[in-house]
């Protein structure tokens, strides 16, 4: 480059005009207006209209002439106000220009894939095959810029506190009780794996044993799992963990930390303490541990009225619930509600109930006939049904009943544009059961994982009354969307031995898979407890976003494979023979 860029797109104002600016960056547009050329030049910081005229230099206008989209220039020009009427207030440079009189072409490009345009739709493969050139558009460099805003108010917040940011091993020990684990062979120890890790886990939780106190990691977790929209085979987390600690120290920690990302990031001040929900009082209302507290829609139980009905589905059913969606009739008409009954059936329920009511206050519905006028009347006032309303229930066991109600009142907030991306509700969900059963295998998991402690009450109910024994542990929910778990840990040998055996792991296999944890906590491990918060979901949360990918700069498919740098490929033969390896 022949002059050094002195200026950035970006930042040229009014208060510029008269001064000599050198500007880098690639061209956005070209536009031709009765002989002088107009170039939209952009780079990080924004974009900024160049003039070439042919009266002010002819050899500049005809470089301006040669220049095609997303070439790379370098110009120096004066800086001048906008002629009167021209001025663009949607963009921040809009009120001046610079007129061009020296140029230097650094680099040409070929004709790019798509439109460097953030209003012009692409489809999905085609921007992870090219992100070089999606990653210019100025949402996803936006998208990454607030990553980087959330990343260092997290590190600001926690060095400010005393902690200290401790890097763990990527090459680790493949352990049960997660999902599955991605092995990576060992070439100077043939046949053996390492596995990437899935958290830092037992890491973080032997730093506390060495007497660090407080730490903190934006660490990269993986996890060979089935994608979704929120998942990825590769994630980052910002992960704590705090010795002589409770849940209280750690949910507390844990609202400044997200306090203070959510005002440096979007200049929203949060409400504190964040609201607390037991899991029970989660799964009742709203038929999950994630609720989505924007919008209403709470469960109400008719089981005990459903039984003095002369429906059949209602009398015989385990449980039923229902939800109410307010003014549904313009929303739903009747091909959409039995519609919806296919819906819930993949969420293992076998059907849909529904009642509209009219605006005299009767029951229309398909069943309406096996209530009589007194059920219907305390149908209505469980439902708090008012004329133009929409009920809607199923009838099953508990864990399909909250499955199928809990996907259903999503999916109807969805269709009445209740979700509003541009609210933030923060909900914490307290008192987790310890274990869950596993029907399959017949023997109980742990419902967060291996190290999570019981409640110091319910120790003595771990042989006993397996199922009631609760959990230290806590999640933390924004709009639906759980963005980060933790627990108070198990840190005495003896507990962490009894919860081994009572998950079905036997003393010689907790020996071979956990045994550097077990010896550690011989040695004085103090009592502690962290969290782990999802930096991709919480970002995407707050962009408003429906997908991680969009804030990962370099994003898998849901098949687990990156489009532009064709991973996952074959290997030479020879790795694999060096590595003990046959396919």
């Amino acid at each position: 480059m022949k002059s050094k860029r002195t200026h950035t797109c970006g930042e040229l104002r009014k208060a510029d005009v008269g001064k000599t600016a050198t500007l880098c960056g690639w061209v956005q547009t070209q536009r031709d207006h009765g002989g002088v050329i107009f170039i939209d030049l952009r780079d990080r910081w924004g974009v900024v209209q160049l003039v070439f005229n042919p009266e002010h230099s002819a050899e500049m206008h005809a470089f301006g002439e040669s220049l095609r989209s997303e070439y790379v220039i370098s110009v120096t020009g004066t800086v001048r106000e906008r002629p009167e009427g021209t001025v663009n207030p949607g963009l921040a440079t809009g009120g001046i220009e610079v007129i061009i009189d020296e140029a230097e072409l650094l680099n040409r490009s070929e004709t790019p894939a798509f439109e460097i345009d953030d209003d012009v739709e692409v489809a999905q493969d085609i921007r992870l095959r090219y992100r070089y050139l999606d990653l210019r558009r100025a949402s996803m460099q936006r998208n990454l810029l607030v990553r980087h805003q959330v990343v260092r108010t997290m590190r600001e917040c926690l060095n400010k506190r005393d902690f200290i940011e401790v890097e763990t091993p990527f090459l680790t020990k493949s352990t049960p009780e997660g999902a599955r684990d991605y092995l990576v062979p060992s070439r100077l120890t043939p046949g053996e794996f390492y596995a990437l890790p899935q958290s830092p886990q037992l890491f973080k939780q032997i730093l506390m044993v060495a007497g660090l106190e407080r730490y903190y990691q934006v660490v990269r977790c993986f996890r060979d799992e089935d994608l979704r929209s929120d998942r990825q085979p590769e994630f980052t987390q910002l992960d704590i963990e705090m010795s002589f600690v409770d849940e209280d120290d750690v949910i507390g920690l844990t609202e400044t930390v997200l306090a203070d990302v959510m005002k440096d990031a979007l200049g929203i001040e949060i409400e504190l303490p964040i609201k607390r929900m037991d899991y029970d009082t989660a799964i009742d209302l709203y038929g999950t541990d994630r609720p989505d507290l924007r919008y209403g829609m709470t469960f109400a139980d008719i089981t005990g009225i459903g039984r003095k009905s002369d429906f059949n589905v209602f009398k015989n059913a385990l449980q039923v619930r229902g939800i109410n969606v307010g003014k549904g009739m313009d929303t739903f008409s009747r091909r959409d509600l039995d519609g919806l009954t296919d819906y819930v059936k993949e969420y293992g329920a076998k059907g849909l109930a529904w009642f509209r009511i009219e605006e005299g206050g009767a029951f229309s519905s398909p069943i309406a006939k096996f209530f009589n006028e007194a059920l219907q009347a305390e149908l209505g006032s469980a439902m708090k049904a008012q004329p133009g309303d929409i009920l809607m229930f199923v009838a099953d066991t508990p864990a399909v009943v909250a499955q199928a109600l809990g996907a259903l009142r999503t999916h109807v907030a969805g269709r009445q544009n209740l979700l509003d991306k541009s609210k933030f509700e923060f909900c914490w969900v307290v008192n987790f059961p310890s274990f869950e059963w596993n029907e399959d295998e017949k023997r109980y998991e742990a419902l967060h994982h291996p190290f999570t402690s019981p409640a110091v009450t319910d120790l003595d109910k771990l042989d006993t009354d397996t199922a009631a024994v609760r959990a230290r542990a806590y999640d933390i929910v924004l709009n639906g969307t759980e963005i980060g778990g933790g627990s108070i840990r198990i840190h005495d040998p003896d507990v962490q031995q009894r919860v081994f055996r009572l998950l079905g792991i036997s003393d010689a296999d907790a020996r071979q898979k956990f045994g550097f944890l077990l010896d550690a906590l011989r040695y004085g491990a103090p009592p502690h407890g962290g969290i782990a918060l999802g930096l991709d979901r919480l970002v995407m949360l707050l962009l408003g976003l429906d997908t991680i990918r969009d804030v990962i700069a370099f994003p898998k498919t849901q098949k687990a494979q990156c489009l532009m740098s064709d991973a996952p490929s074959t290997v030479d033969p020879r790795q694999l023979k060096e590595l003990g390896i046959r396919i």
